[in-house]
């Protein structure tokens, strides 16, 4: 369960990834000695994967991040009394846990982390895969990595640095991955389908829950 505990931080199932040369063996996420564009350890060819998957990032978070609860663990802070250290940007950095996407300190590799083990593994894989090889094949640039702490930026500053918010319910990611015309190109049309029609209906049932708290917030007070 990605966030069994109101107070305490929740659970995620990071992606790290790589791609290899066929045959070789040879990282092509690491960047060669002389050529290294933001001194993060990725090559040029590991930032346009790192765009791809910015391009589509609050699309991917209904894959990622399936589940009414995932979303109560991708908060800034909530019921604790410390930051939660969860990814609520679509951006990506160095070893800066505000950021959605990390490349850890030594690079060759990035890490999607706003994935929980609720996710199907096969599902996400093959759409942030899909959306890495996009970013390589159309030369995308994910812009300057994040070094600092995101959630200490007010909205004006995010909306400067071209940083936007990922999705903050299901609901809300479950529209983006509907909007998003490569999720039918990558999944086709029936799974896509599928997909949105069971994620709006878990949304759904579970707004038909009366909770605990409703009741002991709302029941006396009007």
């Amino acid at each position: 369960m990605p966030k069994p505990f109101a107070d305490k931080t929740g659970n995620g199932a990071h992606f790290n990834m790589s791609l290899s040369a066929a045959g070789a063996g040879t990282n092509l996420f690491k960047a060669p000695p002389g050529d290294d564009p933001h001194g993060i350890g990725l090559s040029r060819l590991g930032l346009q994967f790192v765009a791809g998957i910015l391009t589509h990032g609050r699309a991917l978070c209904a894959a990622f991040a399936p589940t009414v609860n995932s979303y109560k663990r991708l908060i800034r802070r909530g019921a604790m009394g410390y930051y939660s250290w969860a990814p609520v940007f679509n951006s990506f950095g160095t070893n800066n846990r505000t950021n959605s996407v990390r490349v850890p300190m030594g690079g060759g590799r990035c890490e999607s982390r706003n994935a929980d083990s609720a996710c199907n593994p096969y599902l996400a894989g093959a759409l942030v895969l899909a959306a890495g090889l996009e970013g390589i094949r159309e030369n995308l640039d994910p812009g300057p990595p994040q070094s600092e702490n995101l959630y200490e930026f007010s909205d004006a500053e995010l909306a400067a640095r071209g940083i936007e918010p990922l999705p903050k319910t299901l609901a809300e990611a479950v529209a983006a991955f509907a909007d998003d015309p490569f999720v039918k190109k990558v999944l086709g049309q029936p799974l896509r389908d599928e997909f949105i029609t069971c994620k709006q209906a878990e949304w759904e049932a579970y707004h038909l829950t009366v909770s605990q708290w409703e009741i002991d917030t709302y029941a006396r007070r009007f």
